[in-house]
Parts: structure tokens; C-alpha cells; sequence
């Protein structure tokens, strides 16, 4: 029912005055809101633009490539200690590179000065995950090395080198990208036959403690030849032996590092077992230019990169400590480790035939850049502890 009442009908006018008013002070007020907000992101563009002029942007000088030459480079666990100077090498060559990383061992230090640059993206992403993106070539290389980190979440290592392998083959697969696994002297386990060729079949453990990594670098060995054959994937397989040089992890568990770290403080050097096991050590650049030699080669088979000079655990234990110096620290035997291997050496007649690759750096000379840089992180690792007291001890 229409209401006839007269008062109502009056009132009309007035209403649809008052509401047009209200609309339009509305529409006034937003207007001159929404004219306030361009107004401040504009002031905010400005200061940021200032900011970027006011940093000093000082990237290393980097080689100009044409486009052909120019690849699009993705590593994974690029900003881990391997893959951060990998990183360095193909962006000082002119490439365009991007770094996955999920920082359970990898650091932002360590790449942090590429932060900016046109030619570098950094994506944190764990690769058990798929992840989709343009790429030429990729250097798989994320997986925990040393075995406390690799112990530290056995599923997890287990599930990085096979679960995201099968990531990074299927990203490979899709774009029609060239990949390098990065794969372990592990693979030969406790070895039986030495040196350890890439004929080696390996003497491995599958149910040990160290079985997470080994057999997860064995399972990726056989993804990437999988993939090769059915996919018609062009894939390189890397067999990496101990490496060393500064951006490891002071803490990392290894021998390097313990050594050094150790000797540095003036505590005692541990080791292991007799001390009569042997290692064999490359430096870290060496190992970046096998990585990139086999890369840019035809040779599909696995290839040992290490440095044949074999040491002795003793050995090596008084070259680092006469190198740094650390007369007070002496030398002390604990029990042996489940599954350590007791002899390591690679042979490398394969990378030197097909690569024309071998080790260039001595071991003295590489030592002394990583006890430097060892020191130096310790120094820095002191100082905010003794920050932290001092803190603790004013606001107790």
C-alpha cells in the first residue's frame, strides 16, 4: 500500500536534499583523501629514489656479453659456500644468475653484494617445492654437506636430493635446460678400492647414520641419468671431493674447519679415530672451474672433481696448526665415527682428459686465505658476544 499521507509526501524534498548533500560532501571529503594519499606516495617515491642515489652501489667490474653468449643461470643453493663463489665466477663472466636458497645452511652474507645488481635475482624458496621459471642451465647444488647439518634432519636431506632433484630435472625438462647435479665422494662410502675412480661402484652403508646423504646423492645420480634417457635431458654429474676455503661454516663439523677454528682459540686439535685416514683437499675456486668446465662440455659421465694429494688426518692436522701458529694446541684422539671412510683420494684422469681440469691452487697458499678469513669470523663473533654481556650485565 502506496502511503497518502500528506506530511510524507512534503518531506520528500527534504530528504532527497539532505541525502544529495551527503553524497556530494562525500564524494568532496574521498576526493580530497584520495588527493592526500597520491600526495604523500608521491613524497615517499621521492625519498626512496633519494635513499637509492645516496647508496653507493660498488659492484665488482663484470664482463659485457652479447646475447647469444648470455645465459640465464639458476643455481640452487647459491647462497651456500660452494654456491656463493659459483656465483661470483658467472656473474664477474656476464651472465644473468638467479639463487634459490631456503637458508638452512646458506647465508645472505655471502651474496649479499650482488644485492641490486641488474644481472642477480635471489628467490627463497626450498626446492622440494616445485618452482617455475626461465632458465639455460641450472647448477643443482642445494643439499647440507657436512654431516651435522645433513644428520641434523635426515628426512629432510633425504627428501632435497631426491624429491627436489626431481624439481629441478623436471624444471630442466620443461624449459629445455642444460643441468649439473651436484654429486659427493660419498658416493664411494668407506671405499675398498683406491683411489676412487668413476668406475667405482662404492662401499656404502645404506642404513648408517651418513646413509641420508650418500644414498641421496646416489638416488639424484640415478634421476639424472633417468631423465637423461627417457627425457633426452642433457644433464652433468659432478662428483665433488672434501673442499675447502673461506664462507664455510665455522662450526661446520669437518675437518677444515674444526682444525682451523680450533687452533685458532688455542684448544685442542680432535681427532677422530687414529688419525691415520686420509683426505684429500681442493680449494674452493679450484672446484667452481671444474664445475663450470663440465658444464660447458659434452662429457655426460660422472666426473671426479677433487685434488689428488692425499694427506693423512695427522698430517693435516699439524699443517694447520703450524700454519696458524697455535703452539699450545695439542692434538688429542677420540673415538672414531660411525662409517668414517678411512681412505680418500679421487682420481681425476677424467677430468683432465675430457676438461683439461686439475687443481691449480696448493694447499698452503689456500689454507692461509681460509685461516684469514676463520679468523676474521671469529673476531666479528667475539665482539657481538662481548656486546651482548656487556648489554646483559647494564640491563640485569
Amino acid at each position: 500500500m502506496i502511503c497518502e499521507c500528506v506530511s510524507c509526501v512534503l518531506s520528500l524534498p527534504s530528504v532527497l536534499s539532505t541525502y544529495n548533500h551527503l553524497v556530494n560532501t562525500f564524494e568532496e571529503d574521498f576526493s580530497q583523501d584520495n588527493q592526500n594519499l597520491k600526495s604523500r606516495v608521491r613524497e615517499l617515491e621521492k625519498r626512496i629514489e633519494t635513499l637509492e642515489k645516496s647508496v653507493d652501489h660498488k659492484y665488482p667490474e663484470v664482463e659485457r656479453l652479447s646475447y647469444a653468449d648470455r645465459k640465464r643461470i639458476l643455481i640452487t643453493g647459491g647462497a651456500g659456500f660452494v654456491g656463493s663463489h659459483l656465483l661470483d665466477r658467472l656473474m664477474m663472466s656476464g651472465h644473468e644468475v638467479t639463487v634459490v636458497d631456503n637458508f638452512f645452511t646458506g647465508r645472505k652474507r655471502n651474496i649479499e653484494h650482488w644485492f641490486g645488481h641488474k644481472n642477480f635475482e635471489l628467490i627463497h624458496h626450498d626446492i622440494v617445492n616445485p618452482l617455475y621459471i626461465e632458465v639455460d642451465q641450472i647448477y643443482h647444488l642445494a643439499s647440507p654437506a657436512s654431516p651435522p647439518h645433513y644428520m641434523f634432519n635426515p628426512v629432510k636431506t633425504i627428501k632435497t636430493n631426491t624429491v627436489g632433484t626431481i624439481n629441478m630435472l623436471g624444471l630442466a625438462k620443461r624449459v629445455g635446460a642444460k643441468v649439473l647435479v651436484a654429486s659427493t665422494s660419498e658416493v664411494y662410502g668407506d671405499p675398498e678400492v683406491h683411489p676412487q675412480s668413476e668406475d667405482y661402484w662404492g662401499h656404502v652403508n645404506p642404513i648408517g647414520p651418513r646413509s641420508c646423504y650418500d644414498e641421496g646423492k646416489r638416488v639424484a645420480e640415478s634421476l639424472s641419468y633417468a631423465y637423461a634417457k627417457q627425457e633426452n635431458l642433457s644433464v652433468r654429474v659432478a662428483r665433488i671431493f672434501n673442499t675447502y676455503g673461506p664462507r664455510m661454516h665455522v662450526n661446520d663439523g669437518r675437518v677444515v674447519s674444526n682444525f682451523i677454528s680450533q687452533s685458532l682459540q688455542n684448544q685442542s686439535i680432535t681427532v677422530y679415530g687414529t688419525g691415520r685416514q686420509t683426505r684429500s683437499f681442493q680449494y674452493v675456486s679450484d672446484l667452481v672451474e671444474g664445475l663450470i668446465a663440465l658444464m660447458t662440455n659434452n662429457m655426460t659421465l660422472p666426473v671426479n672433481l677433487g685434488n689428488p694429494e692425499e694427506y693423512s688426518i695427522d698430517e693435516f692436522a699439524s699443517v694447520i696448526k703450524h700454519l696458524v701458529g697455535a703452539s699450545s694446541s695439542d692434538i688429542v684422539y677420540k673415538d672414531s665415527v660411525e662409517d668414517d671412510p678411512q681412505r680418500r683420494k679421487p682420481d681425476i684422469s677424467r677430468a683432465i682428459k675430457y676438461l683439461n681440469w686439475y687443481p691449480k691452487v696448493p694447499l698452503k697458499e689456500g689454507l692461509m686465505k681460509t685461516i684469514k678469513y676463520f679468523r676474521e669470523e671469529l673476531i666479528h663473533a667475539n665482539a657481538k658476544e662481548d656486546v651482548s654481556n656487556y648489554s646483559n650485565h647494564m640491563f640485569a
